[in-house]
């Protein structure tokens, strides 16, 4: 098995009801206990909040941040394994993101040996 991160991108919820908030959040927490039933959650991952810090460059600047269009910005993440980059994208159409018009960005990670 390898590891990948999914990388959930977009998809408004400030734009759902308290009710459309409650099914979305009913079908994460289904997609993420198929995945965890199937052994493919090797890190369930956070939520990630809106605003934050950008450090840039050799001058180590500081800036608010992210400053990415809304549908870029990265939402949250899981780590999971699976057997191949096919297999981890396959798991990722089950993600209820791509029904809010987002995308979940599969990413393999590589094992850095020190």
């Amino acid at each position: 098995m390898s590891e990948f991160t999914f990388l959930f991108r977009g998809g408004d919820p400030s734009a759902q009801s308290p009710e459309q908030m409650q099914k979305s959040m009913q079908k994460w927490l289904a997609w993420f206990k198929e995945l965890n039933a199937k052994g493919h959650i090797k890190y369930p991952g956070h939520p990630l909040e809106s605003t934050g810090k950008v450090v840039k460059g050799q001058q180590k600047s500081v800036h608010d941040g992210p400053y990415a269009e809304a549908k870029d910005i990265v939402n949250g993440y899981v780590l999971i394994e699976a057997a191949d980059l096919p297999h981890a994208v396959e798991l990722s159409k089950g993600c209820p993101i791509l029904e809010a018009g987002g995308s979940v960005e599969v990413r393999p990670i590589r094992i850095m040996n020190m």
